[in-house]
């Protein structure tokens, strides 16, 4: 297995966030990833991203908010955010060199990056792939937070759990199929925002994240179409 390599991405202005940089020996994507609003880059749950991306040859770039940079517990206004997930991905390119280019994550990590490319098109970014799309607040339902997705135009891949309280199915299903076909929503059955699933499931948190990983590199492997 590939060890992380440790990376520093320029924001410009004379500051700097760290980076995790994956790359398995026979990679055949490259993958931006972000991290949630409540834990940074090395977390369990971000490691177990990677490292199973990794063996399914996509390399990844994991990185760090400024915020989460700081220590700080507070998530970045969206401007700050947007920007160093752009920064990110030019950091990505280069280490990727030719590997297809993505770029997503983990909940917060996600948005960010399906806004910044709503905004402005990330350079070389090929399609967006969510890790549990925060669709809205725990206990308030609603879908603005997807209004600026019409304006990404290049292909998204959705993974959610169908008890995700950041998510009602009922409400992102007609918001990924409004987005036609460039967006494909998968389900994992029973599972909570983070792949939790409960025993009587009869499945386990690690069979949930393989059947996830499997679907993302696949889709990142074989090129969406529009």
């Amino acid at each position: 297995m590939a060890v992380a390599q440790k990376v520093a991405i320029d924001l410009g202005a004379g500051e700097n966030v760290s980076g995790l940089w994956l790359q398995p020996t026979k990679a055949r994507a490259c993958l931006a990833l972000a991290h949630g609003a409540g834990a940074g880059m090395a977390h369990r749950s971000m490691a177990a991203l990677a490292e199973g991306l990794a063996e399914r040859a996509v390399a990844t770039l994991r990185y760090h908010f400024p915020y989460m940079e700081k220590g700080s517990r507070r998530p970045d206004p969206p401007p700050i955010a947007q920007a160093a997930v752009r920064a990110a991905c030019a950091e990505a390119a280069e280490l990727a060199g030719k590997l297809p280019l993505y770029a997503g994550g983990r909940s917060f990590g996600g948005r960010m990056t399906s806004q910044a490319q709503a905004a402005l098109p990330l350079p070389g970014v090929r399609g967006l792939v969510f890790f549990a799309f925060p669709l809205h607040p725990a206990g308030k339902p609603g879908i603005s937070r997807a209004d600026h997705l019409a304006k990404v135009e290049i292909p998204m891949l959705f993974l959610q759990g169908s008890r995700d309280a950041l998510a009602e199915l009922k409400l992102l299903e007609p918001v990924v199929g409004a987005l036609g076909r460039r967006a494909k929503l998968i389900v994992a059955a029973d599972a909570d925002h983070s792949f939790h699933v409960p025993a009587k499931s009869g499945r386990n948190d690690k069979d949930v994240l393989a059947a996830i990983l499997d679907e993302a590199s696949a889709w990142m492997k074989a090129p969406p179409g529009p």
